[in-house]
């Protein structure tokens, strides 16, 4: 334990406190189990150091943060430690990379369970970022868990991460009803236009502040680990289809808005066609693509998706540079920025996407039109390189400010 609380005091002294994301007042740090999952590289583990570094002083010893990966958990279980640390008074026990606990299917999810039940004074935060393998566990926990999801950094977060610029959040209905007033806060301090273009290229995940050499194949990494260790370990795909996975992927970089054809996919890559759909599925729940329906309520287990999006649009420049279209890119942006807190569909009959059920979002540049959603009530238009608001004619960086 005394090389454990070694390691955490190391740890916490070399955490940077000059930029905190929001994220850290939205979470409920008091619950007796919080559980933080989202794609590696978003900024989990820099998120849980930084509350801890906030609020305990150095040296005090009733917080610990360790990982799950490192060798300490090859002698011990997850529960003889928090035994031995609530026996010291531990009070905050923080355990990331919770997936990576033994490598066995949902042992970890167990042991927290058990460790939920017998130390109820214990506050215990887990943190992964295996979103396949951290699915598993969730039946175990979902009654007794408070979960949060963390996204890489909108476009307003990135503004402060990168530039030193500061704006609130912005709610979808404060966009849709006072553009003009958010237009006017943030191009007095800017150039919108300019440093929008900058993050679709990059500055989605954090670590851009790593360098920008090997940003790119960073998430080229992150990709191909999910395609290549978890899929086959986690959702039990053939190892033999590894090479068809990654060959569908680059079919969606290629051609993505994919409105999906599975039957024709399934032919080309010689599987079935609810194979594809459950690769589809698989790949959405690991956050490397975003499924797109017309109707969420109806989704099934051999439901295709409508359209096929990549996650964000560092990913399409990661993967597929040559092939970039930007009405593409655009769309990916919007479907990413809205997805954080709104239910987003495929609109279908008329405009791009059918938000919440009530608006429909038109995405395109500054010489989209009305067309399309002429006459529909609430419907607006995200335009890309448009400056100022224009009744319902909205710059499209604007969705950057959701979250």
């Amino acid at each position: 334990m005394d090389s454990l609380f070694r390691k955490y005091d190391r740890l916490i002294a070399n955490t940077s406190m000059n930029i905190v994301r929001d994220k850290m007042n939205d979470i409920h740090w008091n619950s007796q189990l919080v559980s933080i999952v989202g794609a590696k590289g978003v900024g989990k583990s820099t998120l849980i150091k930084q509350y801890l570094k906030q609020n305990f002083k150095p040296g005090d010893h009733r917080a610990l943060y360790c990982s799950a990966d490192s060798v300490d958990f090859s002698t011990r279980t997850l529960l003889d430690l928090a035994e031995e640390f609530v026996v010291r008074g531990g009070e905050v026990l923080a355990i990331d990379e919770i997936h990576k606990y033994k490598q066995r299917d949902a042992d970890w999810s167990r042991e927290v369970k058990e460790i939920y039940d017998l130390f109820p004074e214990l506050k215990l935060i887990v943190s992964g970022s295996s979103l396949l393998r951290l699915k598993e566990g969730d039946a175990d926990l979902s009654r007794r868990a408070v979960k949060y999801t963390m996204n890489g950094l909108s476009f307003r977060e990135a503004l402060r991460f990168y530039h030193g610029l500061t704006f609130p959040k912005w709610s979808l209905e404060d966009i849709l009803e006072h553009p003009y007033d958010l237009w006017q806060d943030v191009s007095s301090k800017c150039k919108p236009v300019v440093l929008f273009k900058e993050y679709l290229e990059k500055g989605y995940y954090p670590f851009l502040l790593e360098g920008e050499g090997e940003y790119y194949t960073k998430i080229e990494q992150i990709v191909n680990y999910i395609i290549e260790t978890e899929l086959p370990q986690i959702c039990r795909v053939d190892v033999a289809n590894v090479r068809k996975l990654q060959a569908l992927v680059a079919l969606i970089c290629n051609e993505v808005p994919f409105e999906l054809n599975a039957n024709k996919i399934a032919a080309a890559l010689e599987i079935g066609r609810d194979t594809v759909v459950e690769y589809l599925k698989y790949l959405g729940d690991a956050k490397v693509l975003n499924l797109l329906y017309s109707d969420k309520k109806k989704i099934g287990k051999l439901t295709k998706p409508d359209k096929v999006y990549l996650e964000n649009p560092n990913i399409l420049y990661a993967l597929a540079p040559a092939k970039l279209e930007i009405g593409t890119l655009r769309e990916t942006f919007a479907i990413n920025s809205l997805s954080e807190s709104h239910i987003v569909e495929y609109g279908k009959t008329q405009g791009d996407f059918k938000i919440d059920n009530k608006y429909t979002f038109e995405i395109g540049g500054r010489g989209k039109d009305f067309t399309q959603i002429a006459g529909l009530k609430d419907s607006y238009i995200f335009a890309d390189n448009w400056d100022i608001p224009e009744g319902s004619k909205l710059p499209l960086w604007m969705l950057g400010f959701l979250y």
